[in-house]
């Protein structure tokens, strides 16, 4: 997929940027994007059976030089020095000859690199091209790739496009970018706080419970016996 690493700069130049007015951004994970994908799961099979079919070559390879250089170890003995030399050179050239082959199939911008592009190129341009299409729709002035070059130290979901982007592509879980069920309010009412009868004031008299009287407190008669 194209590389969104390099939009963070810019992103950060606009937010700092005196005067200029708040820009929406957002992420989106193109590998998880991909993987949902027909034709790219298509692709990596395609690759893997390449894969699997040149390391079997390889391995056919290696085994006609194991076998050189034992039948070499098993008759050195009588093996006059030209004969030797020659054998030698056989096996240093069996041996130069699969390390080119495996670099040519497997190496940097080898044929497994190749066909890789060539493969992936398609489905990532259609992703690009659905990511594209949600950012102008929902106007984001930026959008980063979670599974790119660019680091994601926190990724908060609000800003997650990726759902939107598989929506797009015919994709989308039903379950998904739905809104949520509306209902009547309910008020909750806040909690009593419980009143320990036993429980003692100030005063010395015990606090009445909740929803009861007070007991009539006893009056000292002030007549003189």
């Amino acid at each position: 997929m194209k590389n969104f690493g390099g939009l963070l700069l810019a992103l950060l130049l606009l937010m700092g940027a005196s005067g200029a007015r708040a820009q929406k951004f957002g992420w989106v994970d193109s590998e998880f994007i991909m993987n949902k994908m027909p034709e790219y799961a298509k692709a990596q099979l395609e690759l893997s059976t390449l894969s699997d079919t040149w390391q079997k070559e390889i391995e056919a390879q290696q085994k006609d030089l194991d076998k050189l250089y034992h039948n070499y170890t098993a008759e050195e003995v009588v093996l006059t020095e030209a004969m030797k030399k020659k054998r030698q050179d056989e096996i240093l050239k069996k041996e130069k000859d699969i390390k080119e082959y495996r670099n040519r199939q497997f190496g940097y911008e080898g044929q497994l690199f190749k066909k890789r592009q060539e493969l992936n190129k398609p489905v990532q341009d259609k992703v690009f091209e659905a990511v594209e299409k949600v950012a102008k729709k929902k106007q984001l002035a930026v959008v980063f790739d979670k599974s790119g070059d660019a680091t994601m130290l926190y990724t908060n979901p609000a800003h997650d496009y990726t759902e939107f982007v598989l929506e797009e592509l015919g994709l989308g879980a039903e379950d998904r970018n739905q809104p949520g069920p509306k209902g009547p309010l309910k008020t909750v009412a806040p909690p009593k706080t419980p009143v320990d009868p036993n429980f003692e004031s100030d005063s010395g008299t015990p606090e009445p419970a909740p929803g009861t009287k007070a007991a009539a407190k006893p009056v000292r008669s002030t007549k003189k016996k």
